[in-house]
Parts: structure tokens; C-alpha cells; sequence
């Protein structure tokens, strides 16, 4: 501390002498306090040279599963086994097997006898592990210090091939499966349930359609012999990345051909002739649930919810990036919640809806995007008995996006899309996520830089184009609330055919 106020007043000394010298009028009579200082060495800054220090590094190993890596500094990683197994995947089998496997992930191996000890194990490295499973994406992750990576490796390697799956562990699942779905049924927030409505309607009975949650009739259906005949199928080696980051790439790779090279699963063969390779089929339509949605611990206003969604298109084409920018030029959110910096007050969604209509609780956009189809929807909450005034001010919306986007909304998109891509992956674990996605779906990955130029050059062309081709596509909607005053879903898609967004008039003898 002491020789850090001498430094300072030092520092101090110097700069007052020199500015009595310059000043006095004798040699500077106007030294200038954004030019360097005379006698002062230049500075030389740290840079770094291109893109190499960010670069993704694959490696395919023998039995074709992938090591993904990204170096980041720091004394800690995350490492995860990333699984092309998901909800949509459970077309020849009952729903509910993925749900169940995010439930049992980190339960006893052939290696640990108990979740407890897996958890004592990473405590020795500071580590904390999770399982999280999408429509498409199983995945395992685990964060630790980077000395433990011999033993994150091997623990993960157990955990995803070598699952005892004891009775006493799927009755404790049945429970969590149980009171997970009464828990959905009573939430405040109706977000992931109407997201589950959503894409029933858009896809009827197929891939990404299918139920994420596993539903109340199928909990006791799901044994450990129908796990195994899942896990045969589609836990083999082609179908799974291992994901590092903070970690150098040929430790990783070493650490891959000791604990999943040669490894036999538990569950024996794999099978990857059973795989279910359908493609998202979108159908559109109209799934309905009148149940009450003010329960909760604390009483709230009964509203009513409606989602109404049209296809948009896969990850995998280039229409993906007008449609992420579209998806931000709508924004919204909540009528009650703070604004702030980059919170997208300007967005149309509340420029148009929510500083207009008092009366409307919620309008926000979404988007949806698998390998093989997408979603773009927007989600509005209002009183049961202005629903029918809300879905018309949410078709109109739709069609006025076919408009030309003006040039500072355009602008303000696509750098809110850049800022929260670039600060989503100052996070270790999104960088994780994102490489672990991108190997999986692509056997590559694009860098930041990249996706920044791709959003730079979208135009209002192109946020025209996408939307053009959008609305060509039937609705897909849920509703979710009282229904009484609920235009018919014919109805709904006339307003979205028209050229105003308006719905067909009703004239009524009694109201």
C-alpha cells in the first residue's frame, strides 16, 4: 500500500513539473492533452495476431466420436459429453425416456455407488456437475479446475455409459418426474408450458412435437429395461462430442482415448440401425387448455395466453440469421418489467403494443430452431375478455413485418444481437454449450467474428424476404386461459392471409 502512494506521488510530481514547463509559454504555449507527451517511449500494446488464439479444435478418434476444445485462460474448465438423443427422438418409444435421463444422469456407476459419492469426488476439484436435455440434446457437463481433468473425464465416461439404473433410482425419478409436471400445471409463469403447446400444434404427433415432458401415463411405463433399449440405439460414439473448454486440446483428446475409446457400454452394442431419422414435418394448427392458470401461491390476475407461431427455418440454412435479427427487432417482454440499457424497450413489440394497449400483461417474441425445421412466435397475455382484441393486434404485427424495416430499428437489432452474443460468451459455460452444439449438428464450429459479419450484412431485403416466406406457412397456436371470447383458429388464419392483419368481422344478435 505505501509503495503504492509513492509511485503516485511520484507520478504526480512529474506530471505538475511538466506541465509548469510547457505551460510557462516559453517552448509549448499550447500543449495538448490528447497528444503524446515529449520524451515519453511509445507505448506498445498487447495484440493478438488474427483468430488462432479462439480457434475450435476437432478431433475425430477411431470410433468416430468428437473432441471438441476451446482454450480459455483461467484455472478452471468445463468438460461435457454432448448426445444427439432428445424428446424427438421417442417416435418407436413411449415420451418421457429423455426426461427420465436428465432425472438419472450422475446416479450410481459401475465406478460410484451413490450420487453422493460423484459429488464428493468433484468437491476435490471444486467441480459441480448438471444434466440438461432439449428436443434434440442430451447433455452432460461438468465444471472443475483444470487439474482434475483426468478424473472429470473418467467420471463423465461412467456416468454416460456405465449407469447402474437401480430400481430404488427410477421409483426416486417417478416421484421427481411426478411432482416436476404438477409443478409445470401451477407455475405463475405459463412460458414452458405454452412453449410445450406450441410445438404440439406446429408439428402434430412428430419429432420436435412430440412431448418434452414425459407425460402422467407414461411414468410407470419407463423401466430399466426400455431405457437400455433407448440408450442401444442412440449412445454410441458417432452420435456424441466431447466438449472442453479451458482446457489444452491434446490433454483432452489423450484423456478421450483412455476413458471412451474402447469403453463397453452397460447396456451392451450399440445399435445405430434403430436411430429415427425422420425430419420435422410442420403441420400448423390449434392445441386448446381451458384449465385455470391463477394458481399459485399467491393469488394473480386471471389471464388468458396465447401463442400463436408460423415456420420459420433450421439452424442449418442461411435464412437463420434474418430471422435471429427479426426475432430481436420484435423483442418485448413483460408490461411490468424495468427498463434499462439493452433491455429492448425500443423494439416493436413495445413500441407498438405495449405502450399502446394499457390492458396487455405480456408481448414477447420467440424463436425456435432445430437442425430440420424452426418457429418464430409471439407469446401476449391480456384479460380473458380482451383476447380476441389481443390475437388481432399480434396477426397484425406478423403481416406489418413484411413492411421495409427502418434503417435505426434494422441498425439498433442487429447490434442488440451482437452485444448479447458477444456477452453470452464471456460465460464459460455457453462457450461450452455453443461448441458442443455447433460439432454436434455440424462437425464445425463458427466463431463470434464470424457471426458478427453474417448479422453486419443483413438488410431490410433480407428481414423482407424471410418474412414474405414465413407467412405463407399455416398458424400454429396454443391458448392457454378462458376461452370464451377466443377467435376460431379459421379465423385467425384468414387475418394472417389478409393484407391489414385484421380479423373477419362477427356481427352478434346477444352479446
Amino acid at each position: 500500500m505505501c509503495q503504492v502512494i509513492v509511485i503516485s506521488t511520484a507520478v504526480l510530481t512529474f506530471g505538475i513539473a511538466v506541465y509548469r514547463k510547457y505551460s510557462s509559454g516559453s517552448r509549448y504555449p499550447n500543449i495538448s492533452l490528447s497528444a503524446p507527451l515529449p520524451g515519453i517511449p511509445k507505448p506498445v500494446f498487447a495484440s493478438v495476431d488474427g483468430h488462432e488464439q479462439c480457434e475450435t479444435k476437432i478431433t475425430t478418434l477411431e470410433n468416430g466420436l468428437k473432441v471438441a476444445s476451446q482454450n480459455k485462460f483461467g484455472q478452471f474448465c468445463t468438460v461435457g459429453i454432448l448426445v444427439n438423443s432428445g424428446s424427438r427422438h421417442e417416435t418407436k418409444y413411449p415420451s418421457g425416456i429423455a426426461h427420465f435421463l436428465e432425472k438419472l444422469a450422475f446416479s450410481s456407476t459401475a465406478q460410484y455407488g451413490s450420487k453422493d459419492e460423484i459429488l464428493l469426488t468433484l468437491e476435490k476439484h471444486g467441480g459441480i456437475c448438471d444434466c440438461q436435455t432439449s428436443r434434440d440434446t442430451t447433455m452432460y457437463a461438468v465444471s472443475a479446475e483444470v487439474k482434475g481433468l483426468d478424473t472429470v473425464v473418467s467420471l463423465l465416461s461412467d456416468a454416460v455409459l456405465q449407469p447402474r439404473l437401480l430400481d430404488e433410482e427410477i421409483e426416486m425419478t417417478r416421484m421427481a418426474v411426478r411432482f416436476e409436471l404438477e409443478d409445470l400445471n401451477m407455475r405463475p409463469d405459463p412460458e414452458p408450458l405454452l412453449t410445450e403447446m406450441i410445438h404440439a400444434a406446429a408439428y402434430r404427433g412428430n419429432t420436435v412435437g412430440l412431448p418434452r415432458f414425459c407425460p402422467v401415463d407414461n411414468v410407470e411405463k419407463i423401466d430399466k429395461k426400455l431405457l437400455h433399449t433407448y440408450l442401444r440405439s442412440y449412445y454410441c460414439p458417432e452420435r456424441m462430442v466431447l466438449a472442453g473448454v479451458g482446457i489444452e486440446h491434446e490433454q483432452l483428446v489423450a484423456c478421450a482415448r483412455k476413458y471412451l475409446l474402447d469403453v463397453k457400454p452397460v447396456w451392451g452394442a450399440s445399435t445405430p440401425t434403430n436411430v429415427d431419422l425422420s425430419v420435422a414435418q410442420y403441420t400448423g394448427g390449434i392445441v386448446r387448455d381451458m384449465s385455470d392458470v391463477s394458481l399459485g401461491p399467491t393469488p394473480i390476475p386471471e389471464l388468458t395466453h396465447i401463442m400463436i407461431g408460423l415456420e420459420s427455418c433450421s439452424f442449418l440454412e442461411e435464412d437463420f440469421i434474418p430471422f435471429a435479427v427479426l426475432n430481436m427487432m420484435m423483442g418485448g417482454g413483460g408490461s411490468f418489467s424495468a427498463g434499462g440499457p439493452g433491455k429492448g424497450m425500443f423494439t416493436r413489440l413495445y413500441l407498438n403494443v405495449l405502450n399502446r394497449h394499457h390492458w396487455m400483461y405480456n408481448a414477447t417474441s420467440y424463436h425456435h430452431s432445430y437442425e430440420d425445421s424452426g418457429l418464430l412466435c409471439i407469446h401476449a397475455s391480456a384479460d380473458p375478455r380482451q383476447v380476441r382484441e389481443m390475437v388481432e393486434i399480434i396477426t397484425r404485427e406478423f403481416i406489418q413485418m413484411a413492411g421495409t424495416a427502418g434503417e435505426m430499428e434494422l441498425a439498433r437489432a442487429k447490434t442488440q444481437l451482437k452485444s448479447m452474443l458477444m456477452m453470452n460468451l464471456e460465460s464459460r459455460p455457453v462457450i461450452f454449450e455453443d461448441v458442443g452444439r455447433q460439432v454436434l449438428a455440424t462437425g464445425t464450429r463458427k466463431l463470434p467474428h464470424e457471426l458478427c459479419d453474417l448479422i453486419s450484412n443483413i438488410t431490410a431485403s433480407d428481414i423482407k424476404r424471410v418474412t414474405t416466406k414465413m407467412l405463407r406457412s399455416k398458424p400454429a397456436v396454443a391458448a392457454l386461459g378462458d376461452l370464451t371470447e377466443m377467435p376460431s383458429y379459421e379465423h385467425i388464419q384468414a387475418a394472417l392471409s389478409s393484407k391489414d392483419g385484421r380479423l373477419p368481422r362477427m356481427y352478434r344478435l346477444f352479446r
